[in-house]
């Protein structure tokens, strides 16, 4: 890890230092509770205001709000994005390996590598296969024939890419993930399952980030995409013909079944789902353990902020959710309320004269 002085930190990441000596330096990232002197910790949520005041880090990245702690203080419009280049100074992720194809290593002859290209050890590219220029496939890595993968990509190790998938441009792909597997496709016989032929594709745009052990299946015909900047946590599950729109992000066990539709934008928490042939629309959430059972219109259909976040399963917006959480709140007063008017009832009923309840009643 490198030092680097507050003065400095605060100049290259455009923060304000309203407290502490610019010329003090941290060398370390940690959490509030967890930090002392030479560390460099932040608050992005109110809800640990309290930890900040009993921090003892040398320096916190705060918000414009904040204005006293026991610690310097670097106050940023974003401090959860001002934390983030601040690792990337502090902490510098580890070196890359350089270019050059490994021995052993099996390249194709009709396979084009780009210019400075890393080709890891154990790794097959096969016939007509193009990596573009300074891409990295780490070890033990597969690129399938008439695969096609940009420039400045990571394949990390373990990585299988089936054959004619085409990846974008600066792309990274953790290890242990299958991109064009054949999707979950058969025909019922009467007597077994008969395997759908998976004849199509996958298309992956620039920037997407694919976490570990993440599917994304090919094709029935057509193409599986997966649009520009999103980002798919560890895990994730993409059935054949299933198309995500530009800057998607997708937690851990998320699954989306085949020929379902995902706009621009689309946040899901882990565990969520939706099933195949249905459409999301742009900048929805969607809770974690979620399910998706029919199509949801977003903000392209003009949509307001009080049903772009959805919750339970199956879905439904956020404040229709809460609306029977408080009714269910209520079922016990409720039940009281009725209780009574039950035993006024037959106090009506008997001229006024109270009835023991019966055997098999409550109370």
């Amino acid at each position: 890890m490198a030092k680097i002085s507050l003065g400095l930190l605060a100049e290259r990441l455009g923060l304000t230092l309203t407290k502490g000596n610019p010329d003090r330096k941290v060398a370390r990232l940690a959490g509030l509770e967890e930090a002392g002197p030479g560390d460099l910790s932040f608050l992005a949520n109110p809800a640990y205001a309290k930890l900040l005041a009993a921090t003892g880090a040398e320096a916190a990245v705060v918000g414009r709000d904040v204005g006293d702690a026991p610690c310097a203080l670097l106050q940023a419009d974003n401090p959860d994005l001002a934390f983030a280049r601040a690792a990337v100074l502090i902490s510098p992720p580890p070196p890359l390996p350089p270019p050059g194809v490994h021995s052993s290593a099996l390249v194709a002859p009709s396979a084009r590598l780009g210019r400075d290209v890393s080709i890891g050890a154990g790794t097959v590219i096969e016939d007509g296969a193009v990596v573009g220029d300074r891409t990295i496939v780490f070890p033990q890595a597969y690129v399938g024939t008439g695969t096609h993968v940009g420039e400045e990509c990571l394949l990390y190790p373990g990585v299988k890419i089936y054959h004619g998938v085409t990846i974008g441009s600066r792309c990274i792909v953790h290890a242990g993930t299958v991109i064009g597997s054949d999707g979950f496709g058969y025909a019922w016989t009467g007597q077994g399952y008969f395997k759908i032929p998976q004849v199509g594709t996958v298309v992956i745009e620039d920037d997407v980030e694919i976490g570990a052990n993440v599917c994304v299946d090919r094709a029935r015909f057509g193409e599986t995409r997966i649009g520009r900047g999103t980002k798919l946590d560890n895990l994730v599950q993409i059935a054949h013909n299933v198309r995500l729109g530009p800057c998607c992000a997708f937690a851990a066990q998320v699954g989306i079944a085949g020929s379902a539709s995902v706009g621009a934008g689309v946040q899901m928490g882990g565990q969520a789902a939706a099933v195949g042939h249905i459409r999301i629309g742009d900048g929805l959430t969607i809770v974690g353990q979620s399910a998706v059972s029919k199509s949801i219109p977003g903000r392209e259909a003009g949509v307001g902020k009080d049903r772009l976040i959805w919750i339970d399963s199956p879905a439904k917006p956020m404040r229709e959710h809460l609306r029977e959480a408080q009714n269910l709140k209520a079922l016990g007063r409720l039940r009281e309320t009725v209780r009574n008017l039950e035993a006024r009832v037959r106090d009506l009923e008997n001229g006024g004269r109270r009835e023991a309840p019966a055997e098999n009643e409550e109370g």
